[in-house]
């Protein structure tokens, strides 16, 4: 599931002129992100959007990968565990592919969720509630330590082309605290972080053509770095 709400982003003020949820003289203001009266209860939670439609230099093209990080790290939850919004390529077979093309044909409408049986289980007070018991978790020095350490050592690697960035960091830590609000505490342990350091780096990882021929995938550099980055007492 798409995730709506985006948070609070600040920035300087030459920053601000760039950004859609500010006015011209980068003051805030409540933004609808679709333009639309369907998401009225959010109206007046203030978010940034960026209209930029890259972060790259202009010349050429790149991976969608590199510019879009951030988008939709997890599609939710089954069983207790986060669903990945970047699975490790469970591709659709042809004939999947052939009903979805069918489907839109005949009128399927992707953002019409009834159409799916898609159900809103929370309302925008418990939306609210659920972000202030994130935002709560309690970080310890010893594990911003840790998940610093960990970025930072797939910058230091002969095997990678690109690690990951400070942005990768931010990532880690809100999805570690987020992992740990789900299971009932109220701080972060290293077990989030290893949970959900795969699906946070492994689409930010670029290996070297010749770790790619030696038959080396991202999760197996991430399982070398969380096997060789001391673990906070």
């Amino acid at each position: 599931m798409r995730t709506i709400l985006k948070p609070l982003l600040w920035c300087a003020p030459l920053a601000l002129a760039t950004l859609g949820g500010c006015t011209r003289d980068g003051k805030f203001q409540p933004v609808d992100m679709w333009n639309g009266a369907r998401l009225k209860p959010y109206e007046q939670i203030n978010f940034f959007d960026d209209k930029r439609s890259s972060r790259v230099p202009p010349a050429g093209t790149v991976a969608r990968g590199q510019d879009r990080l951030n988008e939709g790290l997890y599609y939710g939850t089954k069983n207790g565990a986060l669903i990945p919004a970047n699975p490790l390529f469970a591709a659709a077979s042809s004939k999947d592919k052939m009903a979805l093309l069918e489907r839109v044909h005949a009128g399927f409408n992707a953002h019409d969720l009834t159409q799916v049986g898609v159900r809103a289980i929370a309302n925008p007070d418990e939306l609210m509630a659920a972000r202030r018991a994130v935002q709560g978790v309690k970080v310890s020095d010893g594990m911003i330590r840790y998940i610093f350490s960990i970025v930072e050592r797939t910058r230091n690697l002969a095997t990678l082309t690109l690690g990951a960035s400070p942005r990768a960091g931010i990532a880690l830590l809100e999805c570690a605290k987020a992992l740990a609000a789900m299971n009932g505490r109220d701080y972060i342990i290293p077990e989030d972080v290893k949970t959900v350091a795969p699906p946070v780096l492994r689409h930010r990882l670029l290996l070297r053509a010749e770790s790619e021929m030696e038959g080396l995938k991202s999760d197996d550099i991430i399982r070398s770095i969380l096997g060789a980055v001391e673990v906070p007492r």
